[in-house]
């Protein structure tokens, strides 16, 4: 089994903090960031042979630099997976929450997404995983925000590939779109076909391997996007 070198944006808990343990009891060498270094502290002590980790906020931090130093310490980079997500509900439409939604979703994903691009360019290949999400497909009150935001990396990501294709570089692109997933980021009291965390964490890395362009993660909810697809604003917008 050929070792991958891997980066986790946003994997000191939850989805994030799952793929890095999978990974790291596969024996590959991943790379965790996240904002709680007691977490990552944690972390690290499960698999000091296999886990580095690096505390740092997205929506602040020097974050190409940041990515820089990992890959250094890592000695190259074959995967990185941006986790980092934020979307909490925003029915007042509160300032403060669409703002940092905004910050964490787009602004910090574009700057580590693109330097990421860049690197596996200049290599020639690589592979980047990206945590969407089923909100990513239609509008939402709720969380006007994040939706939003979801689907602009949904988008972002198919450019991305097809950016590749043109360079003809062996540059795979991974849009993982999860629906309810057993996490802190599940939030609601309407949440149906929640998938346990390992259940998910283990379809997504199937998924990386097979190197598939988009992902629901479980399998289910692809049949849910396909509803969401097609049903006329009409009718989706009195639950939206």
């Amino acid at each position: 089994m050929q070792v991958k070198k891997i980066i986790i944006i946003g994997g000191s808990s939850g989805l994030g903090r799952q793929l890095a343990k999978i990974y790291a009891e596969q024996k590959h060498m991943v790379a965790v960031t996240g904002r709680r270094e007691e977490l990552l502290a944690t972390l690290k002590n499960e698999y000091p042979l296999n886990i580095i980790t690096s505390a740092f906020d997205v929506t602040t931090a020097d974050n190409k630099r940041q990515v820089e130093l990992l890959i250094q310490k890592l000695g190259g980079l074959n995967l990185l997976i941006y986790n980092a997500g934020y979307g909490d509900p925003s029915l007042e439409l509160i300032p403060e929450t669409e703002q940092l939604t905004t910050l964490t979703n787009v602004n910090g994903f574009v700057e580590i997404v693109s330097y990421a691009f860049n690197y596996f360019v200049q290599q020639s290949h690589g592979h980047i995983a990206l945590t969407s999400s089923i909100s990513a497909l239609r509008g939402n009150s709720w969380t006007p925000a994040y939706s939003a935001s979801k689907a602009f990396m949904s988008n972002y990501a198919e450019g991305l590939f097809i950016k590749a294709r043109k360079l003809k570089k062996n540059i795979v692109i991974t849009d993982i779109k999860p629906g309810f997933i057993g996490t802190k980021m599940a939030k609601g009291n309407k949440q149906f076909w929640v998938a346990p965390i390992h259940k998910a964490a283990l379809q997504i890395i199937k998924a990386i391997d097979k190197k598939k362009r988009v992902v629901y993660i479980t399998k289910r909810w692809w049949l849910v996007a396909q509803i969401m697809k097609w049903l006329p604003f009409s009718i989706y917008k009195r639950f939206a």
